[in-house]
């Protein structure tokens, strides 16, 4: 074993063979070896005791729009990883919009590393960017070594991100299946978001009228078949509707290479309590009805939901206004991810290992991330130390992210992060964070 300078120790240590009280070697930022709750403390080595308090896995967020550059106002690299790392995160993919440039060309890949390289609490990669023009640039950004590749089929809200029709789709997929890569997938159809029902007021359930579930089962059902016809590796970003949820199941028995999200705010959040006019709750595909989300709970537990994310999309305060027609979609959850996902998981009878797989676990398989997701001998001593039976009230004035809009203002909710840790350092201590140490992650590094 290399030589120790820290050790973690915990009665609660959330490893891959279950939980179980250990301490935790880390050499050089690396965890060396899992060993029992009273192993001898290496000499020169330093002893962090927590007691009860349970050491998981950092967790990874592969869904996170930080919109730096170029609307900044919204959010930025080191507002959004200040909101990670007080939130337990320890890993977050940016997706390729909302910042300006887009994740489009290696140009604006670089562009948006030299930006992020010295605001990075945590670790930071990133997701390139499928658009009708750029086929010739995917392989190069690839090669640069973004994580793969997003796309829309339906419009995406901003005007330099435009989406795929179904030729392009294929155009796109193909391309990148030659390579080995793989395409997440906005699956909303643009004919059902057409043809729905558009009223403009403050009434929640008129937008939640504008885009039905049809709109993300059509899409869904075409790309399986897209993806069923050329071999594809394809995931589905932020999934709503748990009408989908057969048809990913059957594909996944028929051996497609499918994978699928989910987010805290559609597993915690119910369309029946959003009151009119509360925009903060606006996100596409929307927040659906109580039965829905009793359904997607079920894809997690039987594992046709593979992970969970935050899809934190962040904006100004006065783009939140009461119309749902014209606010901007999106919510900022990250720093509330962990402590919402376990409050309801808890009630519904899952464990924290549940939580660990979704939100850690499974997200750096997603993404390739074989040195992170875990507590075991050779990862990343990345970690952050739960009190899982405490509770607290959402305040935003105390989350790290830009703008303090967010649905979960005022409620109560179970597990405080006291610290998270990334590669043996103590990154947050009890929402005091450090300076950034992040570092900017490729694929094939």
């Amino acid at each position: 074993m290399p030589d120790v300078d820290l050790v973690l120790r915990s009665t609660r240590v959330v490893t891959p063979e279950g939980t179980r009280a250990a301490s935790v070697a880390v050499a050089d930022g690396k965890i060396a070896a899992v060993l029992p709750y009273d192993a001898e403390v290496p000499a020169g080595a330093r002893l962090e005791d927590f007691a009860d308090d349970v050491l998981l896995p950092g967790l990874v967020d592969t869904h996170v729009h930080v919109n730096d550059p170029g609307r900044t106002a919204w959010e930025g690299f080191w507002t959004a990883t200040r909101a990670a790392a007080a939130g337990g995160i320890t890993t977050l993919l940016d997706m390729p919009l909302n910042s300006l440039p887009p994740t489009t060309t290696v140009d604006n890949l670089r562009t948006k590393q030299d930006v992020a390289r010295s605001k990075a609490h945590i670790d930071v990669g990133f997701w390139g960017g499928a658009i009708p023009s750029n086929v010739k640039d995917l392989r190069p950004l690839y090669d640069a070594g973004v994580f793969g590749f997003k796309c829309f089929l339906s419009p995406s809200g901003v005007e330099e991100f435009p989406e795929l029709d179904q030729e392009q789709l294929a155009r796109s997929m193909a391309e990148i299946t030659g390579f080995g890569g793989q395409l997440i997938v906005h699956a909303e159809d643009p004919h059902h978001l057409e043809t729905a029902p558009q009223k403009s007021g403050p009434a929640y359930a008129d937008f939640l009228a504008s885009r039905p579930r049809d709109a993300e089962n059509t899409a869904i059902e075409g790309l399986i078949a897209h993806a069923k016809r050329l071999g594809a590796r394809v995931h589905v970003l932020h999934l709503s509707s748990s009408d989908a949820l057969p048809l990913i199941a059957a594909a996944k028995r028929e051996g497609v290479r499918i994978t699928v999200e989910s987010c805290p705010h559609f597993l915690t959040l119910t369309a029946e309590e959003v009151p009119d006019g509360a925009t903060e709750f606006k996100c596409c595909p929307p927040i659906r009805e109580a039965e829905n989300q009793d359904a997607l709970w079920q894809g997690l537990a039987d594992g046709t939901i593979d992970c969970i994310v935050s899809d934190h999309s962040p904006c100004t305060t006065d783009l939140k206004t009461p119309d749902f027609a014209s606010a901007w979609g999106g919510i900022s959850s990250l720093q509330l991810g962990l402590p919402a996902i376990w409050t309801e998981a808890r009630r519904r009878g899952h464990s924290l290992e549940d939580v660990v797989r979704w939100m850690s676990a499974a997200p750096a398989e997603l993404a390739g991330l074989a040195s992170k997701g875990a507590i075991e001998a050779g990862r990343d001593a990345d970690f952050a130390v739960l009190a899982p039976d405490e509770t607290f009230t959402v305040d935003p004035a105390e989350l790290h992210h830009r703008n303090q809009v967010t649905a979960y203002a005022g409620k109560t909710l179970h597990g405080v992060v006291r610290s998270t840790w990334l590669r043996g350092v103590r990154i947050a201590d009890n929402g005091t964070l450090a300076e950034p140490t992040g570092r900017l992650l490729e694929r094939n590094n």
